[in-house]
């Protein structure tokens, strides 16, 4: 009986230590490894290029507008709307400057061209384009809208279609990464 003793002690000391190791595991979440390169979230932004398809340092730190920025997409009527922004993008981008979407670290769409109503190119690629006419009349002069040509009288050009087919993946992670946020207007 005697050798029973410390053996009744080992085995409540065991309990107790392993109730109390257990209790004390409760929402315990093991440390992350340490990495030196930032985790990039997915998010939508834009920024200026000086040249179709280029890009200096400071243009790339100059983000246009994010995802928090956009406050829905029309894909039937292509309008972009914004939320209240400090500084208006027409006044941020000069006009025939060059616009970048990426989606994270994806390009999306590299070179698109930012137009006013004013502007006398024709375009066979995708615009951002401040304002719309409708009838021969200005409407809608401080909206902004994704069109796949400028002006729309080209939209079935042999040019325009293949560009707009080009395009199509790219398009298509566009309105589903806007559909997920909250921001695809139907």
């Amino acid at each position: 009986m005697k050798h029973y003793k410390p053996l009744a002690w080992m085995m409540a000391i065991a309990i107790v230590g392993t109730a109390m190791t257990a209790c004390s595991l409760d929402g315990y979440e093991p440390e992350k490894p340490f990495t030196t390169d930032p985790v990039e979230k997915t998010a939508l932004f834009a920024f200026g290029i000086g040249e179709p398809g280029t890009r200096s340092d400071a243009e790339a730190e100059r983000v246009l507008f994010t995802d928090n920025d956009i406050e829905w997409f029309d894909p039937v009527t292509r309008e972009l709307r914004f939320r209240d922004m400090e500084e208006p993008l027409y006044e941020k981008l000069r006009l025939l400057s060059g616009v970048e979407f990426r989606l994270g670290d994806q390009t999306l769409f590299s070179g698109s061209t930012f137009v006013g109503l004013i502007c006398s190119q024709v375009f066979n690629d995708l615009v951002l384009c401040c304002g719309k006419i409708e009838d021969g009349e200005v409407i809608d002069n401080n909206r902004y809208y994704l069109y796949d040509c400028y002006p729309l009288q080209f939209i079935d050009d042999e040019g325009v279609k293949a560009n707009r087919q080009r395009r199509a993946p790219q398009w298509e992670a566009f309105l589903k990464y806007l559909d997920s946020r909250g921001k695809l207007r139907r």
